[in-house]
């Protein structure tokens, strides 16, 4: 199973946002974050910034709508340009639903989960997602310093898209760094969320490339992707 990485924007210079998405152009996903200071006290863009970002980068958009009503928003982020489109199943009507539109409209869906909203309750709607996002920090600011006591529910995750037979991707985000990355792709995850890992580096793309490398190597060894 590849191992994806997704620079975040959110830790970008806002200033050179087009520049800042070629300078990570070897990058699986640009992650952008969306923010309004409703459902996590910050603000980040919307809709235009996306659809003008789709036009400056060749790499996919990945959307992460932190965001009050996504069922009413979410599908404009696809027609904005977004690849893939996450929402927040604590802010969901309904989610079933939601992420059946977002895929008839040509976008990935993805239902994230805040740090303590449990998977289990949402074992039956695994199948109608591309990827589930597990926030390993309290959304709404970068930066922050990773959560381990999210690695249990990963692995919890990993065993239940095993269960069904899925071809879900499991996404990351939230202090992933060198010093992190292997514990999660370890853990079952497999598309991580980068963002000052990434941006504060001296030259991103070769982190990118560098986190990639490690989480490739901590997969080839996860005892969930060996079969062990």
């Amino acid at each position: 199973m590849a191992v994806q990485i997704n620079p975040s924007i959110l830790s970008a210079d806002f200033s050179r946002l087009a520049e800042e998405a070629k300078a990570v152009e070897g990058a699986d996903w640009l992650h952008v974050d969306v923010m309004d200071n409703h459902f996590v006290p910050n603000l980040t863009l919307g809709v235009p910034v996306v659809e003008s970002l789709a036009k400056a980068t060749d790499t996919p958009l990945d959307c992460h709508l932190m965001i009050e009503a996504p069922d009413r928003w979410a599908p404009q982020y696809v027609e904005a340009g977004a690849g893939s489109v996450t929402f927040h199943v604590e802010a969901a009507a309904a989610p079933v639903r939601l992420a059946r539109e977002i895929r008839a409209k040509g976008a990935r869906a993805s239902m994230a989960l805040r740090p303590a909203t449990a998977i289990e309750p949402y074992e039956d709607l695994l199948p109608e997602l591309d990827m589930l996002l597990i926030m390993t920090v309290e959304p709404g600011f970068g930066g922050q310093a990773f959560l381990d006591i999210m690695l249990p529910k990963i692995r919890r995750t990993r065993e239940l898209i095993a269960k069904h037979g899925l071809e879900l991707w499991l996404q990351v985000d939230g202090g992933v760094s060198a010093s992190t990355i292997e514990r999660c792709a370890e853990a079952g995850a497999d598309v991580f969320v980068a963002g000052s890992a990434v941006y504060n580096a001296e030259d991103p793309a070769e982190a990118v490339r560098l986190l990639r490398d490690q989480a490739s190597q901590a997969t080839a060894s996860a005892a969930w992707a060996c079969g062990h």
